[in-house]
């Protein structure tokens, strides 16, 4: 498996141009509640417990994300239980609310993304690797934590592996 930066550092290479990772920390956000909402309507009882592919798929994304980094994973997971609550709290809206919402946010997050990728000039990381989905929100947050002067060391080894990953394909 994959450490955290190394992640991170692939990801990075697709999102160099800060206009392209600001259009990412509204267009994510977006695209993950618009999922979680779209995926909180369905659901199916086991041990009395109600469970949605919603829920299903941000446990699934938290032990991801605390296998990769326990502090990290934890705020990730925290911050996927409030999506989660949110996402919960649309789904027994009318049907029209549920939908509107659902799609709003992920069509629309989508467009901040190709905006993005069209400054940046590359294609979206997911398509080469489709661990892109999973890492595009912990790049967000971990890029927060990076303009808040927090986690220096990291930034600049994902710069460094950045570098060697330019140099690589300018070579080509």
């Amino acid at each position: 498996m994959k450490t955290m930066l190394e992640h991170l550092s692939q990801y990075a290479f697709y999102h160099q141009d800060r206009r392209n990772v600001a259009t990412h920390f509204v267009g994510i956000p977006m695209i993950v509640v618009g999922i979680a909402v779209l995926m909180s309507r369905p659901h199916f009882t086991l041990l009395d417990i109600m469970f949605t592919p919603a829920l299903i798929i941000a446990l699934a994304s938290s032990v991801f994300y605390v296998r990769l980094n326990k502090i990290i994973g934890i705020v990730m997971t925290i911050l996927l239980a409030l999506i989660i609550g949110f996402a919960e709290f649309v789904a027994v809206q009318s049907t029209f609310v549920w939908l509107i919402t659902g799609i709003s946010l992920f069509v629309v997050g989508w467009i901040f993304q190709f905006v993005g990728h069209y400054f940046e000039g590359k294609k979206p990381a997911f398509l080469d690797d489709i661990t892109g989905l999973i890492i595009g929100p912990l790049f967000v947050f971990v890029e927060l934590l990076f303009l808040l002067g927090l986690k220096r060391d990291w930034q600049q080894t994902i710069e460094r592996s950045c570098e060697k990953q330019n140099k690589a394909v300018n070579k080509k």
